[in-house]
C-alpha cells in the first residue's frame, strides 16, 4: 500500500465501475476518483454505488452537472432548478454527498448576447455555490473542455469556484492552455486548485504516441520511461495543474501512470514547445 499521491484522480468516465479499479487505486496511493451525473447513461453514481459503497469514504469524489436526458437524448443546461435537482439526485444515488461538484462544460449552453451568456454562467454558479453551502457537496468548481469563452465572461460580481478542471496535455491547443491559465489566475486559483483532464486526448492507444516522443520534455527519461508515461508527466505543465484525472480500468496502466510521477518536466523543453503552438497559431511570442 502506497502513501497517499493527490496528483492522480481515477477518472470514470469510460469505466466499466469494476470493483478491482477502485482497490487498486487505493493500493497505489489514489484516493480520488471522478465521475459524473451522465456518465454510463446518467447511471454513473448508482453503479458506482452498486460495485463500491463501502470504499466510497475512503475516496474523496469529485462529479459533475450540466448533462441531462432527454427523450432518449442527451442535452446540456444551466437552468438552476435543473442543476440542483441533479445534484439531490446525486446525492441520493451515491449515498453521500461529494466532495466536489463540477458544473460541466458550460460553454455548452452560452449562446445569445455576452450579457445573456453572463447571466446564465453567473446563475448556474451561484446555484452550485448555494448547494456547496446546503452541504449538497463540499466545494463547487466548474469543469470545462474548451474554457476559451470563459475568461471574458467570469467578471464582476460572479461566485469563484475552488476548483477549475480544464483540458491539457501536448494535444491541447494554445488557445484552450492559455484560455485556462487565465480563468485560474481571474479566480486566483492557486496551482492546486487547478485539475488536467484527458491528457492523453482522450486515446492513449492512439498510434501517435508511438510516433511522438514525449520524453524531450522530461529530465533524466533514459532510464525506461516510456512515451505514454512521459506524455503523462508533461501534461502537468500544460496547463500547469496540480492535478490529473486520468481514466483506466488496467491496474497496470494505473500503476505506471503513478511510477512516472517520480519524473520532473524539462521546463525548458516545455517553454519552447509552448512557444511553437503560439507561432503555429500565429500569436505573438511571449
Amino acid at each position: 500500500m502506497r502513501e497517499s499521491d493527490p496528483r492522480i484522480v481515477l477518472g470514470l468516465h469510460r469505466s466499466r465501475y469494476e470493483r478491482r479499479i477502485l482497490t487498486s487505486a487505493l493500493e497505489l496511493g489514489i484516493d480520488a476518483i471522478d465521475t459524473s451525473f451522465n456518465y454510463r447513461g446518467f447511471s454513473a453514481h448508482v453503479a458506482l454505488a452498486d460495485v463500491g459503497s463501502d470504499l466510497l469514504p475512503r475516496f474523496t469524489l469529485s462529479t459533475k452537472v450540466g448533462f441531462f436526458p432527454a427523450d432518449g437524448q442527451v442535452e446540456h443546461s444551466l437552468d438552476p432548478g435543473r442543476l440542483r435537482e441533479a445534484m439531490e439526485q446525486t446525492n441520493r444515488d451515491l449515498g453521500r454527498a461529494p466532495d466536489l461538484m463540477f458544473l460541466h462544460n458550460p460553454e455548452r449552453s452560452l449562446t445569445g448576447s455576452p450579457d445573456a451568456a453572463q447571466d446564465a454562467l453567473g446563475m448556474a454558479c451561484a446555484a452550485l455555490e448555494a448547494a456547496a453551502a446546503a452541504g449538497l457537496c463540499g466545494a463547487w468548481g466548474i469543469s470545462s473542455w474548451d474554457p476559451r469563452p470563459l475568461p471574458e465572461l467570469a467578471v464582476g460580481t460572479m461566485p469563484r469556484p475552488d476548483a477549475l478542471m480544464v483540458r491539457g496535455g501536448l494535444l491541447a491547443g494554445i488557445d484552450v492552455l492559455e484560455a485556462s491559465e487565465s480563468l485560474a489566475a481571474q479566480w486566483g486559483l492557486g496551482e492546486g486548485q487547478l485539475w488536467g483532464m484527458s491528457p492523453f486526448g482522450g486515446k492513449a492507444i492512439d498510434p501517435l504516441w508511438g510516433e511522438l516522443d514525449p520524453q524531450v520534455f522530461i529530465q533524466d527519461s533514459d532510464d525506461g520511461l516510456s512515451s505514454l508515461q512521459a506524455a503523462f508527466r508533461t501534461a502537468f505543465w500544460l496547463p500547469r495543474v496540480g492535478r490529473i484525472a486520468v481514466g483506466t480500468d488496467n491496474p497496470s496502466h494505473l500503476r505506471e501512470l503513478v511510477d512516472a510521477l517520480r519524473y520532473e518536466a524539462d521546463t525548458r523543453n516545455v517553454r519552447t514547445y509552448r512557444q511553437l503552438l503560439r507561432e503555429r497559431a500565429g500569436r505573438q511570442p511571449f
